[in-house]
């Protein structure tokens, strides 16, 4: 009983840290429009960014902040690198800084 709950403790304490991460870090992702090519649920086309294997829509930018999104090489159409710095919060990737890398 004591072994289980120290199971069911630490995998709480996991979930925890891995969907509401406090501090900032900053890495490269990959992003793209989660509707279009991420296969995520949402109204209207937006910014999305993936991180350890996992989907999140962005907020603090946009996705027509960086070009026409449904150009040929838009957000919309292609799957683009990104340099990102922000953390997750409430299952969203809240960016202090957000810049495509250039192909």
């Amino acid at each position: 009983m004591k072994f289980s709950l120290i199971v069911l403790s630490l995998g709480l304490l996991f979930a925890c840290a891995t969907t509401n991460q406090k501090e900032e870090f900053t890495r490269i992702v990959e992003t793209s429009c989660g509707e279009c090519n991420f296969q995520m649920t949402g109204d209207e086309c937006d910014l999305a960014v993936k991180i350890d294997g996992k989907y999140y829509f962005v907020e603090g930018s946009a996705i027509h902040e960086h070009g026409d999104a449904h150009a040929e090489d838009g957000l919309c159409t292609v799957v683009r690198e990104a340099k990102v710095t922000g953390r997750i919060k409430g299952g969203v990737f809240v960016a202090s800084s957000f810049e495509l890398i250039k192909e």
